[in-house]
């Protein structure tokens, strides 16, 4: 609070009426609705908002002062040994879990994590159609430890959405990888099962609401599957994370990691499961540029705030030459001091919810997840999350935010472009890939409106 003494009491205080007269004088013959703005999909934002009387109680994430959220990163080399070094050099560093991307052998796997204290630094995976064997071969790491935090991060979904298409059915891979779940489930007790991701839509082109109902109907499939399997489904629930993305605007990021929260906890009260949202914020992809590629540090950063300040249990920041090729030690530590600096040094997980209160953000948070509810039913009315892909019904509302997006302004790219070449440096190693195939199961192969990830700048740098 202001120091009365400090005010002149001469000078009454300034309330909306003059805020108005201002903007009316500035705008001229413009009317005040002209400063409205709204999200790509249709969400109003006024200029103004009074703050909000009543804070809605939006589930919050357990909050932990000494340790907020979760620095995690991300290895995506070819080389398991590489993959080792990098991840041992993160920990050391700073960062607080890890996930090995591409990789889904025992014997790689038992490579990239060796030293690696499974029962201090969670350890998860992203391995597409391979989640099962993969699942299997990080429980051969792990050696049956049951204090082992694992996140096996199932997701056949996402990659059916991605690539259009499955290698067999993608009911049966959805049974397979429950199947292998509950039975690593008795082993793990501390292990997430299934990442119920939105960020296939947002990495296409999607609005924010959109990420909500994909993730939070990938919930409800993953959870069904689980209970099929033989999991109660409260237990179910709880282990299940939901994967967001985190992009420059953090307002709406912070936003829409709030509403999330609210969605999904409507979602497991409904299914007679009492569970609270965990979520992995992952940094956007399609917002980083491959020109001028420095630019992309701060991205990073203000994507960064709102994924914490939206309440996000782990954080997994990209690197600011992640457009370019696999980053160097340089690139990594740059991406991991950004989320120390945020945490202790900017204090922003010292509040658990900074946004209550706020009008604008409790008005915003309040929008998406009605938005979310809205086409999570009809995602549901259509039979669920895998025939809303097989019909086109998301890749339909994905095409209509890209519509309404436009052309954005791109600092580094469209303005501001850069008059003398800085070229960042970066590995020659490709990522590591998985062969889909491998994974095919019996039937016929799955079909879908395929989601491929866009980046906005992409076009303009081609042209350049």
């Amino acid at each position: 609070m202001a120091d009365a003494a400090l005010l002149d009491p001469g000078i009454p205080p300034a309330g909306e009426g003059a805020w108005r007269a201002l903007v009316a004088k500035t705008l001229g013959d413009k009317p005040f609705e002209s400063l409205t703005k709204s999200t790509v999909e249709g969400l109003q934002i006024a200029p103004l908002y009074a703050a909000a009387d009543n804070p809605a109680a939006f589930p919050a994430r357990a909050f932990d002062g000494e340790r907020p959220w979760d620095i995690r990163v991300v290895s995506a080399h070819p080389d398991a040994a590489r993959v080792n070094a990098e991840l041992l050099a993160d920990l050391e560093g700073g960062a607080a879990s890890v996930i090995v991307k591409g990789h889904a052998a025992a014997e790689a796997l038992g490579r990239a994590l060796k030293d690696v204290i499974v029962e201090l630094a969670p350890v998860g995976l992203d391995a597409g159609f391979l989640g099962p064997k993969a699942a299997d071969a990080l429980h051969a790491v792990a050696k049956s430890s049951p204090g082992a935090k694992l996140n096996f991060n199932l997701d056949p979904l996402s990659a059916f959405a991605e690539a259009g298409a499955s290698p067999g059915p993608i009911e049966s891979h959805l049974f397979s990888a429950a199947t292998v779940a509950t039975r690593l489930a008795q082993t793990y007790p501390q292990a997430q099962l299934f990442l119920a991701s939105g960020r296939v839509a947002h990495e296409a082109g999607g609005g924010e609401a959109l990420e909500v109902a994909v993730a939070a109907a990938s919930a409800i499939a993953y959870a069904k599957a689980l209970v099929r399997a033989g999991l109660p489904v409260a237990e179910a629930f709880a282990r299940i994370t939901l994967g967001l993305s985190a992009d420059a605007d953090y307002f709406l990021t912070l936003a829409k990691l709030r509403a999330a929260r609210a969605v999904f906890a409507r979602v497991a009260t409904a299914s007679g499961a009492a569970a609270q949202a965990r979520i992995e914020a992952r940094s956007s992809r399609r917002m980083i540029t491959a020109q001028d590629p420095w630019t992309n540090m701060i991205r990073l950063t203000a994507a960064g705030f709102g994924a914490a300040a939206g309440g996000a249990d782990a954080v997994v920041l990209g690197t600011f030459t992640d457009a370019v090729g696999l980053p160097t030690a340089f690139g990594r530590r740059q991406s991991r001091n950004t989320q120390l600096v945020l945490m202790e040094e900017a204090a922003v997980g010292r509040v658990a919810d900074p946004a209550a209160g706020s009008g604008y953000l409790e008005t915003l948070t309040d929008q998406i997840a009605r938005a979310a509810w809205d086409r999570l039913q009809a995602i549901e009315a259509a039979g669920g999350i895998i025939a809303a892909l097989e019909n086109g019904l998301v890749a339909r509302d994905v095409e209509a935010a890209v519509a309404a997006r436009g052309d954005p302004k791109i600092l580094g790219v469209t303005v501001f472009p850069p008059t003398d070449a800085a070229p960042a440096d970066v590995e020659t190693a490709a990522p590591a890939a998985l062969d889909p195939s491998t994974a095919r199961l019996p039937g016929p192969d799955g079909k879908c409106a395929a989601l491929p990830p866009v980046r906005l700048s992409e076009k303009h740098e081609a042209a350049a």
